[in-house]
């Protein structure tokens, strides 16, 4: 069971980070940010930090993975929970990286 925790985590959190940070923008853009009080530079550095926080995690995941700790014992499951995790790593970085470069709401 640990071995398909191992293999399967980095994809889900980089699904939850996507949808999260894209849910942020939503929410960014939607009249209620606005009516808190808040302006469009309150929801960039939001975006910003909660992009930067999800990279963050699947970074400590993936050293996490090669360390001895969370480390599996078959050869076969730690590569592809390594090559996962750097895929999840990359996917993470690649479709958050909008968020940061590209203007909020159109």
């Amino acid at each position: 069971m640990r071995d398909v925790l191992r293999i399967s985590v980095p994809l889900t959190i980089w699904l939850a980070s996507f949808s999260a940070v894209y849910g942020l923008q939503g929410l960014v853009c939607s009249p209620r940010w606005g009516a808190a009080g808040l302006g469009l530079a309150a929801g960039r550095v939001a975006l910003v930090a909660a992009a930067v926080a999800a990279v963050a995690l699947q970074a400590v995941l993936l050293l996490g993975l090669r360390g001895p700790r969370l480390a599996p014992a078959s050869g076969f499951v730690r590569g592809v929970s390594l090559a996962l995790a750097v895929v999840a790593l990359v996917a993470t970085a690649w479709t958050l990286l909008p968020v940061a470069t590209t203007s909020l709401c159109l």
